[in-house]
């Protein structure tokens, strides 16, 4: 156990100003630190509440080694929250010899102290996308939206729903200088997302962008319903032939193998519209990759004539959609946003819910998933910079 004496002048916590007489004082207190040739570290201290001169506050003097209301030392919670990026909370709890409780209490400390360290980047490319929250929690809403900076890929905020008050609540909040630095929204197809953007006036110069993945998703729902309408629902011997292919015609022609490519083959000689639709497919993926917006243009509109047959219903929903989304689909070619962040942001979603079984504080869960996209402590030099948060800030002598 290490016990502190005064030997310094206190300062108060709530302005930094030193000096200020002793209010009251208090019994001694203990912090957990970190351990030393396998034996635990307490730290012993009597602390004063101040009367501040300064500021008039009555608290609880400034530590040098804990924050307020914490009772483990910022070195031992940076410790905890390097550990707690890549343990579940209750491995962590187990090799420190803690409760899981504290243990969340000290990385989300931890993670606050990295966080008010970074500097904040500009907002110019927002991607905005929803999260099904699952079946096992007790909210009124389904889905969460979360809202991301493109630039860097970390999500800046979280909100409950999906419709257009909710991206609107998060819109209200930001100022007009704010606005005006955002270029683009990066989103899928979903209407209420484009309605709140459109509704705001002072947005009217940033563009839409909707998402490839969404866009070959439309389409790969299309070439579904297509398939299941020509082997599922013609009888049980093209049942037999079109059974398992699900995922092989959402497969893209270059990443199939030898074996995969002879049966898609054998199912395109089977139903010539099958193999169209494959070959409109394959070619808006090309299409999305175009180089500028003419190009994007010019190869949407040569799919769009050729889905315009009413007789092949799929086809021709994805036709329908395409043309409602022309504008934000031809935008991918002008503007190339990063839009595969989101994607990326939606993978940590699901491994921080699985490695932690589920969170019922998405507060927290908006702490650790920002934590866990930026990845600060990547590299030996990213973890220093990390562990240094928990060594005494140096503060100026003057009071």
């Amino acid at each position: 156990m290490l016990v502190l004496s005064r030997r310094f002048t206190p300062r108060c916590a709530k302005c930094l100003a030193i000096g200020g007489t002793c209010h009251e004082r208090q019994r001694p207190r203990r912090w957990a630190d970190l351990p030393c040739s396998g034996h635990q570290v307490v730290i012993e201290y009597a602390p004063w509440r101040l009367s501040c001169h300064r500021c008039g506050a009555r608290a609880v003097e400034l530590l040098a080694w804990a924050e307020p209301y914490q009772r483990q030392s910022r070195r031992l919670q940076q410790h905890l929250a390097l550990d707690a990026f890549s343990m579940p909370l209750v491995h962590v709890s187990t090799k420190w010899g803690l409760s899981w409780h504290t243990v969340r209490r000290a990385e989300l400390d931890a993670i606050q102290r990295w966080d008010r360290n970074e500097p904040a980047p500009p907002l110019r490319q927002v991607g905005v996308d929803e999260k099904w929250l699952g079946r096992r929690h007790k909210r009124k809403e389904k889905f969460v939206t979360v809202v991301s900076n493109l630039e860097t890929g970390v999500p800046v905020w979280i909100g409950y729903g999906r419709g257009s008050e909710t991206l609107k609540s998060w819109l209200d909040a930001l100022s007009f200088e704010q606005k005006a630095e955002i270029r683009l929204f990066a989103c899928d197809m979903h209407e209420p997302f484009k309605k709140a953007i459109r509704d705001d006036s002072a947005l009217a110069h940033a563009a839409i962008v909707h998402d490839p993945f969404h866009v070959i998703k439309r389409a790969g729902e299309a070439i579904t319903e297509l398939r299941r309408s020509i082997f599922f629902r013609a009888g049980p011997e093209l049942r037999e032939v079109g059974r398992g292919a699900r995922w092989l015609v959402l497969r893209s022609w270059n990443h199939s193998s030898d074996e995969q490519r002879a049966r898609l083959r054998l199912l395109f000689r089977l139903n010539g519209k099958l193999a169209r639709a494959y070959q409109l497919v394959e070619e808006l993926r090309a299409v999305l990759r175009a180089p500028d917006r003419k190009t994007l243009y010019d190869g949407i509109w040569r799919i769009l004539r050729r889905t315009e047959r009413r007789d092949n219903v799929p086809m021709r929903k994805l036709h329908e959609s395409l043309k409602a989304h022309l504008d934000e689909i031809v935008a991918l070619g002008e503007y190339h946003p990063p839009t595969g962040r989101i994607e990326a942001l939606n993978n940590n979603w699901e491994t921080l819910v699985r490695r932690g079984r589920g969170y019922r504080n998405h507060a927290y869960l908006l702490a650790k998933l920002r934590f866990i996209t930026a990845n600060p402590v990547r590299n030996s030099a990213g973890i220093k910079r990390f562990l240094a948060l928990g060594l005494p800030t140096p503060l100026a002598r003057a009071a």
